[in-house]
């Protein structure tokens, strides 16, 4: 027995450094500041799901690896974001699908209009070979496409009246994203599509520089529209996704352990944040009805139509 203990024992000590070893972050990870721009309110699921991100980067790094959020457009617009990423001046960016067609015009696919009927088909096509495809695009433009966040189903708002029917849209002034899909979109519906940087909608509604505008319930409550906007209605016209860019001159400078730590982490931030909006969705609408904004639910019908 005693002769088994010692073996037992000699075997662990030399076990142990082993097991020390791997819980240590490895050699070829380095220490390392990570910015991540994007557009829309610090309560915002972008950014629970961004420091959801830098938390996971830290477990797997032992804390080398750190990562921070500026949102409401610190750090600039969406286009000039995706711009600075590619020159290295900007780490990462998460915009919009709808400004990564600026630069992969495929992108825009996901901009037609009632393309999927619910969450679940957003996600088979995201996370499926077709998502992958478009995010092998992006490196022949100077920047990498790790994963899929979410802002959810579009919906409108505008000062004027309330929008129940096709033609309730005629004669608004809707600010869209900068986008030739979103436009064309609106522009049929009888709409004047307008459109401009996304940080500089409140004050264009609040001077009536424009009626309207359209994004998920988490931009129209955390921006505050409700202040400056009347009428909401339940359009669900398009599916919001948001795409986490890395430019590629700072993916170049990773490892190999690093490139797959950002990606693994990716993945998982991304399924906390898509949990986190659905979550989040229903009780946004609940509040933006309290703070005194008119509800019109689009009939199944109407949407059919």
């Amino acid at each position: 027995m005693k002769i088994w203990n010692k073996r037992r024992i000699a075997a662990l000590a030399a076990a142990l450094p082993l097991a020390l070893a791997a819980q240590q972050p490895s050699a070829d990870i380095k220490e390392r500041n990570i910015k991540v721009s994007h557009v829309v309110p610090k309560d915002h699921p972008f950014q629970v799901g961004i420091e959801r991100f830098a938390e996971l980067l830290a477990q797997k790094t032992g804390g080398k690896i750190k990562m921070r959020g500026y949102p409401d457009g610190q750090l600039g617009a969406e286009l000039q974001s995706i711009s600075a990423a590619q020159g290295g001046v900007l780490e990462m960016a998460l915009v919009s699908t709808a400004a990564t067609a600026s630069v992969v015009k495929e992108f825009g696919v996901y901009d037609l209009p009632f393309l999927f009927n619910d969450w679940r088909e957003a996600d088979l096509v995201l996370d499926g070979p077709t998502g992958r495809k478009l995010l092998d695009k992006l490196p022949e433009k100077n920047l990498i496409g790790l994963c899929y966040f979410e802002n959810g189903f579009r919906h409108l708002t505008n000062s004027r009246r309330a929008v129940a029917t096709a033609e309730d849209f005629k004669g608004l002034k809707i600010r869209t994203i900068q986008n030739p899909v979103f436009i064309d979109v609106f522009n049929t519906l009888g709409a004047n599509a307008t459109p401009m940087p996304f940080t500089e909608v409140f004050t264009a509604l609040e001077s009536k520089a424009i009626d309207g505008q359209e994004t998920p319930y988490s931009n129209i409550h955390g921006n505050k529209f409700f202040e400056v906007q009347k009428y909401l209605s339940s359009t669900g016209h398009i599916y919001g996704a948001a795409v986490v860019l890395v430019g590629k001159r700072f993916w170049d400078q990773l490892s190999g352990a690093e490139r797959t730590i950002m990606q693994e982490s990716c993945n998982a931030a991304r399924d906390f944040e898509r949990r986190f909006s659905r979550e989040q969705d229903p009780k946004l609408l609940a509040d933006l009805k309290a703070k005194g904004m008119v509800f019109t639910e689009i009939s199944a019908a109407e949407r059919t139509r």
